[in-house]
């Protein structure tokens, strides 16, 4: 935690990101650690006075539960002025109203933001300036070079913080504490040991009125290229040398560049399926082609999975397949690490000879390992049997995280430029095979689990 004065000046102020998840988080992490200094500054093209922006300020903060003198101040304290972020004049005269350490959320559209960069070069910029962006970074690779290049014309890369709120403290220090800090997974953290890796992240919710963007995106770009990659590279990266910033990206780096679709065949290793009208828990939902401001010339879909190598000493063979979709009958989201079959079982067990496997959840903080153990009865018949420990949960919203990297200047939570570039650079090919068509939108019901013809995970 850093006690320096940070001014956080949110573009976009007027948007639903601002006042669902940024402000809340930010009221979180200042009832936690009020020795904080912060200043709130509002930007948008409404026409707001600052008593507005303070009435939205301290609703978000009521939702949670913000309180204290900190809170208090920042709230009191907070301005919002209109401003055209494309226009460097009003960029100009935006920023000279703040003070301290500059931290630019950019809280609006890509292409907005992408305009917004631009303006920024003609400005005199205040020194350390940070600039946070939200997903996507870019539409696929070569776009996001020309990004990342503008990005770094306004600040150096380590100003820079392209957000993945997925990435959340708890989530990752969890599989890292798991299996850095035991010598029972470490040494077994490799090809002669694992036999498979599956990342999945199932939800029941449909569409939520979000056609706007997630009809261009689908779940491939929505998560696969963006979240679920950043899982697979903290579980496959070697260990790095320290969880500071430099280290803790270079190692997933290390890992995404030895990332690519299993056998380079994405015709025969990915999968894709849209839902079709059903229901999920007694609530309907509409077949998706259905669902307003759907676009169905895009083949838009809602459920993706795909299989990876990781060519490394440690992983060289082992299947990496990460899956992700909507309006799925279960909520599912875990890390599934499946071990391969003991060398050699003596003759004479009989019952379960399953190999083990380890499940790390995605947020509910939870670990079970399944093993085989000696049954009651017959002495050597074999049960299956889990045992489960539940993490420390995670002390801050995900958002929270991100706001305490921002204002404390640390991007070790956050994608490096160069990481966002590879993970386009890895999903390229399936997305080439989907556009044309060597790869079948098929459909399932919203409730169920997908395509029957799938394999289960």
């Amino acid at each position: 935690m850093t006690d320096s004065e940070t001014t956080l000046c949110i573009l976009g102020a007027s948007g639903d990101l601002t006042f669902r998840l940024l402000l809340p988080a930010l009221g979180q992490l200042l009832t936690e650690e009020p020795d904080r200094t912060v200043h709130l500054v509002g930007a948008g093209i409404d026409d707001w006075t600052d008593e507005k922006w303070r009435s939205v300020v301290a609703d978000s903060f009521a939702t949670a539960d913000a309180s204290g003198a900190t809170v208090e101040a920042v709230l009191a304290g907070a301005r919002y002025r209109k401003s055209d972020i494309t226009d460097s004049e009003d960029f100009a005269a935006l920023l000279d109203t703040c003070s301290g350490t500059v931290a630019l959320y950019f809280a609006v559209p890509p292409a907005v933001a992408a305009k917004a960069c631009t303006a920024l070069e003609s400005v005199d910029l205040p020194d350390g300036l940070i600039l946070a962006l939200e997903k996507p970074f870019g539409t696929d690779e070569a776009s996001a070079q020309l990004l990342n290049k503008q990005l770094t014309r306004v600040v150096p890369e380590e100003q820079v913080h392209r957000i993945d709120h997925f990435l959340g403290r708890s989530t990752v220090l969890n599989v890292l504490g798991l299996r850095f800090a035991n010598r029972v997974f470490e040494p077994v953290w490799s090809r002669e040991h694992i036999e498979s890796v599956a990342i999945r992240y199932d939800e029941t919710l449909g569409l939520e009125n979000r056609a706007g963007y997630y009809d261009k995106a689908g779940a491939m770009v929505d998560m696969i290229q963006s979240h679920l990659l950043q899982v697979l590279a903290i579980v496959a990266m070697d260990p790095p040398a320290t969880l500071d910033a430099a280290d803790f990206r270079e190692a997933k780096a290390t890992a995404l560049r030895a990332t690519s679709v299993w056998n380079h065949d994405p015709a025969a290793n990915s999968r894709r399926a849209r839902y079709t009208a059903g229901s999920i828990n007694g609530r309907e939902l509409p077949n998706y082609v259905d669902e307003g401001g759907v676009d169905v010339t895009r083949n838009t879909e809602t459920l993706a999975e795909v299989t990876f190598a990781v060519a490394t000493h440690r992983w060289a063979g082992v299947p990496f397949t990460l899956r992700s979709g909507k309006g799925l009958g279960e909520k599912c989201s875990e890390i599934v690490i499946r071990f391969r079959q003991v060398s050699l079982l003596p003759a004479g067990f009989d019952g379960s000879t399953e190999p083990s496997v380890l499940r790390l959840s995605l947020g509910a903080d939870k670990m079970a390992l399944e093993l085989n153990l000696n049954g009651p009865g017959a002495p050597f018949h074999l049960d299956r049997a889990t045992l489960e420990a539940d993490f420390s949960e995670g002390e801050r919203r995900a958002y929270s995280e991100v706001l305490a990297g921002i204002i404390d200047g640390d991007p070790s939570l956050s994608v490096r430029g160069d990481t966002a570039e590879r993970c386009w650079h890895i999903v390229q090919p399936v997305l080439e095979a989907w556009a044309a068509d060597q790869v079948p939108l098929e459909d399932y019901p919203a409730g169920s689990s997908g395509p029957k013809a799938w394999p289960e995970l």
